[in-house]
C-alpha cells in the first residue's frame, strides 16, 4: 500500500550561473553541515550551513571539462569531483577526470585522468568511496563511437579503482556481459552506479538491453563474475519520452541499507520507465534482502492516478535512521507541461511510500534547452537535501528544499511504552572515557554497539547481555586508535526495539 500526502517546504536557490543542470550533492562526513554540489558543465556550489545558503563558482582543469558531474566524500572529509573531459581534438570525451579538495570544497587540484582507451568515448561516470579501505571505485560507459548506429559499434560498462586517493587508477575492465549499442535511445548500456554494502562488498548496477543489471565483487574490485544478475525488465527501454524535456533517461539508482535498524543489509533500487505507455512514465522501486541474488517485484512509488508523467528519479538512504528518500519530477496536478518536484519516503524498508510535494511552484521546461539527465538527493540524520533543476523563461537554475521535519510518526524514544530509555552519553565530547546511561523496564537481552557515520560497526560495548529492570551506567574507555576523533553513533538494541544517539570524540 502507498499513501499520498501533500505538503510544502522552503525552497532555496542554489545557483543560476552557467545554465546549471545534472546536479550531484554530497556532505562532509566529518561535518555534515558542509555540502558540495557539482553540476553541468563545470559548476561548483558549496554550503557551510547545511544547505541554507550557497556560494557558486566553477571547477577548472587543463584536461578540459565536458560534464557528467559526480561528487564523492570519503570518511576523512576529502571531497572528489568526477567528470568527463573535453579533449577539444578527436573524441571530445576520451577519459575521466578526478579532482580532490582537502578543505571542504573551497579549493581543488587540477585533477587526475583515467580510463583513456584510444579514441573511444567515455561517459556517464559515477563513483563511491569505500569507508573501510578509503579506496575509490568508479564505473562508467565506454562507447566505441558515441551515437553510432553502425553494426559492430557497441557500449560497455567499465570499472576502475584507486587505492591512493584518486591519484592513480587501475586499468579499466569491462564488467557487463551483454553489450549495448551507442545510441542514447534506451538500449545501450548506461547509468552505471557503484555502491558499498554494510559488509564492505562492492556492487554495481546499470541499465541495458537486458533490463536493469547487477553485479558484485568479492575482492574490492579486483575480479568480477562472468555472469550478471537481472534485477528488473525495462519493457520500453531506459529512455523516456517526456514532452518539454530534451531527453529523459530513466537510469536506475541504488543504495544499500547500512543503518543499525531492522533493515540493515537490504539493497534498494529505483528507476523510471514507460512500461504503461508513452503518456505514463512512473517511478519504480525494488529491493533485495540477500545481497542482490534475488529482487522483489517492482513497486510503483508515485501514488497518483495513471496517465501522468513522473521522471528523473534519484534515491538515497539516511544511514542513521534507515529511511529511504526518492526525489522526482511530477505532473500529476496538471494536464500540460507544468512540472512539480515530489519526494517519496519510506520508513519500513521500502514496503510502503508516502509522497509529498516539495517545490513551492511549478515550472514549464523547454525541450530546445538541455535539462540534464538526472536530479540528486542526500540525507543524513533526518536532514534531507534534494537538488533539482528548474526552468523559468528559458533560464535554468538549481534548487533545494529544507526537508528536516517530515512527520514520520516516530514514537518518542522515552515513551512509557518503550522497553528501555537511553540517555545522552557523558562526557560528550570525550577523548578518554564516556558513560552510557540507560534504564530497563523489563527483563531483556540487550546489545550496545558503536558505529561510524556510514553505519559500520566500530566497537561492541556488550552484546545480548541479560538485564533486569533498573537503572544502569556503563563506563567505556576510549581507544583513539580504534575511535579516532570525529562523530559516531551508539545503539542500544533488543529484539524488537532500538534507540540511536550521537556521540563526539575529540
Amino acid at each position: 500500500m502507498i499513501s499520498g500526502l501533500m505538503a510544502q517546504y522552503q525552497n532555496i536557490l542554489i545557483s543560476e550561473q552557467n545554465l546549471p543542470n545534472e546536479p550531484a550533492i554530497m556532505f562532509n562526513p566529518l561535518n555534515p553541515s558542509e555540502m558540495v554540489i557539482g553540476a553541468n558543465i563545470a559548476n561548483l556550489c558549496r554550503s557551510t550551513d547545511g544547505g541554507m545558503t550557497w556560494t557558486a563558482g566553477i571547477i577548472t582543469s587543463s584536461y578540459g571539462i565536458w560534464g557528467d558531474p559526480c561528487i564523492v566524500a570519503d570518511r576523512n572529509g576529502i571531497f572528489y569531483y568526477f567528470h568527463i573531459n573535453n579533449n577539444q581534438t578527436g573524441t571530445i570525451s576520451d577519459q575521466i577526470i578526478c579532482h580532490r579538495s582537502f578543505d571542504g570544497g573551497l579549493t581543488w587540484d587540477n585533477g587526475f585522468p583515467f580510463g583513456k582507451n584510444g579514441e573511444k568515448f567515455q561517459e556517464k561516470i559515477w563513483a563511491v568511496s569505500d569507508p573501510e579501505t578509503h579506496y575509490l571505485y568508479a564505473a562508467w560507459t565506454q562507447d566505441d563511437v558515441f551515437g553510432s548506429a553502425t553494426p559492430g559499434d557497441s557500449s560497455n560498462i567499465m570499472f576502475s579503482r584507486s587505492t591512493d586517493q584518486g591519484q592513480t587508477w587501475s586499468i579499466p575492465v569491462r564488467i557487463n556481459r551483454v553489450a549495448g549499442h551507442c545510441i542514447l535511445d534506451g538500449y545501450g548500456v548506461n547509468g552505471s552506479m557503484p555502491f558499498i554494502g554494510p559488509d564492505g562488498r562492492l556492487m554495481v548496477i546499470w541499465s541495458g538491453p537486458e533490463g536493469i543489471m547487477f553485479t558484485k565483487s568479492e575482492d574490492k574490485g579486483i575480479s568480477w563474475p562472468a555472469e550478471n544478475i537481472k534485477v528488473a525488465d525495462l519493457p520500453a527501454g531506459w529512455g523516456c519520452l517526456i514532452p518539454g524535456i530534451y531527453r529523459a533517461p530513466g537510469f536506475a539508482v541504488a543504495s544499500s541499507e547500512k543503518s543499525i535498524g531492522p533493515y540493515r543489509g537490504n539493497i534498494y533500487l529505483c528507476w523510471c520507465d514507460q512500461r504503461n505507455g508513452p503518456d505514463d512514465a512512473d517511478i519504480w522501486f525494488c529491493r533485495s534482502s540477500d545481497g542482490g541474488s534475488t529482487w522483489s517485484a517492482p513497486l510503483r512509488v508515485n501514488d497518483d492516478s495513471p496517465g501522468r508523467q513522473q521522471f528523473f528519479s534519484w534515491l538515497t538512504v539516511d544511514q542513521v535512521t534507515g529511511y529511504i528518500y526518492i526525489v522526482f519530477y511530477d505532473r500529476r496536478n496538471y494536464s500540460d507541461l507544468n512540472t512539480d518536484v515530489f519526494l517519496a519516503f519510506s520508513k519500513d524498508g521500502g514496503q510502503t511510500f508516502r509522497n509529498v510535494k516539495i517545490s513551492e511552484s511549478p515550472f514549464i521546461p523547454d525541450a530546445a534547452i538541455f535539462f540534464g539527465d538526472y536530479s540528486n538527493i542526500m540525507a543524513h540524520n533526518n536532514i534531507v537535501r534534494p537538488v533539482w533543476t528548474r526552468m523559468d523563461g528559458g533560464k535554468l537554475s538549481l534548487w533545494t528544499a529544507k526537508v528536516d521535519s517530515i512527520d514520520l510518526a516516530i514514537p518518542p524514544q522515552d515513551s512509557l511504552l518503550a522497553p528501555f530509555a537511553l540517555r545522552q552519553n557523558y562526557p560528550n565530547p570525550s577523548d578518554d572515557y564516556t558513560n552510557f546511561a540507560y534504564s530497563v523496564r523489563h527483563t531483556s537481552d540487550i546489545t550496545l554497539k558503536i558505529f561510524d557515520y556510514t553505519g559500520r560497526e566500530i566497537a561492541v560495548v556488550f552484546e545480548n547481555k541479560l538485564h533486569q529492570p533498573g537503572q544502569y551506567i556503563e563506563r567505556f574507555p576510549i581507544d583513539t586508535r580504534i575511535l579516532p576523533p570525529g562523530f559516531y553513533y551508539y545503539s542500544l538494541k533488543m529484539k524488537h526495539y532500538s534507540v540511536i544517539k550521537k556521540m563526539i570524540i575529540d
